[in-house]
C-alpha cells in the first residue's frame, strides 16, 4: 500500500474484533464502533473453540496459552432418570465469550476502540464512505464493515426488508461457578459435554473459563443451554419483557429476566429436565434468555461496505458456529484485501460469493438440526398432552 488504508468498524462485539484484528494485522488503521457506553461482558457465557477462531489469532499476532479453554474429553447423553445412556470419546476445546473478547481487547488498540457511537447514516462514494453517528461526528475511511450483530444498524440502512426472524423458540441459558454445585452433579458434568434429549427440546453443558477468565480447575463455571418452545404470538412477548417491564428485542441478560418467567421455567425444568439438569438450573443465580433467530441476506458487499457475522447471516447455536463464521468472514476478507492490492472494490467483489455460501450452508445446517430437535412433534412444548401423545406413539 502507498497509504495506510482507513477501515470503520461498526460494532465492538466478537465479529468486530475479529475484523478489526486481522484488518490491523496486514497494515490498515481501524476504528471500532461500538453503541454500548459501558463495557461488555459475559455475552452468551460458552463457546465451542472451533479452528477459524484460533487461525484469526494466530493471523493477527494476537498471544494465548494452550488449550485457551477447558477441554471436555468425551460427550454423555443422559436418561429421563440421570444415569448414562450413552457415551463416546469426543475431545473439544470449550471457551467463553469473556475469555474471547477480553484477549482482543488487549491485543486491540484501545485509541481505536470507541464506545457510546450510536450509527445514524452512512454516505459513500467510489473513493471513500463515512459513519456519522448519533453524537454529531463522523468518521470518514476506505471500507466500512457492519459487524453490529443480529440487530445491524449497517444492514438496517443497506437491506431495510431483511430482519431476523423468530425460529419458534428460546435458548435459556446459565453459569454456574464449579464451587457452587453439589459433589455428585459435579463429578458427572466436569470435562464432558453433556445433554439430557427429550420430545421438542434439549438441554446441554459444558465447563467454561470462570471470572477472570481462569482455568483453575475449582474457579471454572459449568454453562447450560436449553431450547424450549414458545409461540411467537400468544407467548413470546412475556418472555422477552424483563423484570421493569420493558419488552427487550431478542434477548435479556442476566439479572434481568421477568421474576414471574424465571419462577416457569425452573418449575418448567424441575417438571421435565434429567435431574443433574435439573441441579444445575437449579444452582444457578441469575439465568437469561434469547429468542433463537433466523436470518439469510442476499448480498455481503455493497460498494465499499460489507456486512459480517450475525449482521448478515444468524446460524441457529446448534451449529457452534457463530461466533467461528464471523472469524471466517474476517479471515477471508483479509486475503482478499491482500490478493487484490488493497482495492476494496475488487476485494469485495472476491470476498462475497463464498461468504454467502458459507453463510447460507451453516444457516440451512443449523435450521435442520434445529427443527428436528424442537418440532418432531409439532410445535408444542412437552408437558402439554398434545405433545405427550405424539411422543408416544
Amino acid at each position: 500500500m502507498n497509504k495506510t488504508k482507513r477501515a470503520i468498524v461498526i460494532g465492538g462485539s466478537l465479529g468486530g474484533l475479529f475484523t478489526g484484528i486481522l484488518l490491523q494485522s496486514i497494515g490498515w488503521e481501524v476504528h471500532i464502533y461500538e453503541r454500548s457506553s459501558h463495557s461488555l461482558d459475559s455475552r452468551g457465557g460458552g463457546i465451542v473453540l472451533q479452528p477459524e477462531i484460533i487461525e484469526a489469532f494466530e493471523r493477527a499476532g494476537v498471544a494465548y496459552e494452550a488449550p485457551f479453554g477447558v477441554v471436555a474429553h468425551e460427550r454423555f447423553y443422559l436418561k429421563q432418570d440421570g444415569t448414562i445412556a450413552t457415551n463416546m470419546p469426543m475431545r473439544q476445546t470449550l471457551t467463553s465469550w469473556n475469555l474471547l473478547y477480553g484477549t482482543m481487547r488487549r491485543h486491540f488498540p484501545a485509541e481505536g476502540y470507541h464506545q457510546g457511537k450510536t450509527l445514524t447514516e452512512v454516505i459513500q462514494d467510489d473513493e471513500k464512505v463515512t459513519a456519522i453517528f448519533a453524537d454529531g461526528t463522523y468518521d470518514t475511511g476506505d471500507l466500512l464493515i457492519g459487524a453490529d450483530g443480529a440487530n445491524s444498524t449497517v444492514r438496517k440502512l443497506l437491506l431495510p426488508s431483511y430482519k431476523p426472524q423468530y425460529a419458534g423458540y428460546v435458548a435459556y441459558r446459565g453459569l454456574v461457578d464449579e464451587r457452587e454445585l453439589d459433589e455428585e452433579t459435579a463429578a458427572i458434568l466436569t470435562e464432558r459435554f453433556v445433554f439430557y434429549q427429550f420430545p421438542n427440546s434439549h438441554i446441554l453443558q459444558y465447563v467454561i473459563p470462570g471470572e477472570n477468565e481462569s482455568l483453575i480447575p475449582g474457579e471454572r463455571r459449568f454453562n447450560w443451554v436449553w431450547y424450549v418452545n414458545y409461540d411467537q404470538t400468544t407467548e413470546l412477548t412475556a418472555i422477552l419483557t424483563d423484570k421493569n417491564g420493558k419488552r427487550r428485542d431478542y434477548s435479556i441478560p442476566p439479572g434481568r429476566i421477568a421474576p414471574e418467567v424465571e419462577q416457569q421455567m425452573r418449575l418448567y425444568a424441575n417438571q421435565v429436565l434429567a435431574p443433574p439438569f435439573q441441579r444445575l438450573v437449579a444452582a444457578t443465580k441469575e439465568p437469561f434468555v434469547q429468542a433463537i433467530l433466523d436470518l439469510v441476506v442476499p448480498q455481503m458487499a455493497f460498494n465499499r461496505i460489507a456486512l459480517v457475522g450475525d449482521a448478515a447471516f444468524i446460524p441457529r447455536p446448534h451449529t457452534a458456529a457463530g461466533v467461528s463464521k464471523a472469524a471466517a468472514n474476517a479471515i477471508a476478507l483479509a486475503d482478499a484485501l491482500v490478493n487484490q492490492n488493497h482495492d476494496v472494490n475488487k476485494a469485495l467483489n472476491e470476498w462475497e460469493s463464498e461468504q454467502l455460501r458459507l453463510g447460507m450452508y451453516l444457516w440451512k445446517a443449523g435450521k435442520a438440526l434445529g427443527d428436528r430437535s424442537q418440532f418432531m412433534y409439532g410445535k408444542e412444548r412437552f408437558g402439554n398432552p398434545s405433545t405427550e401423545n405424539a411422543a408416544l406413539r
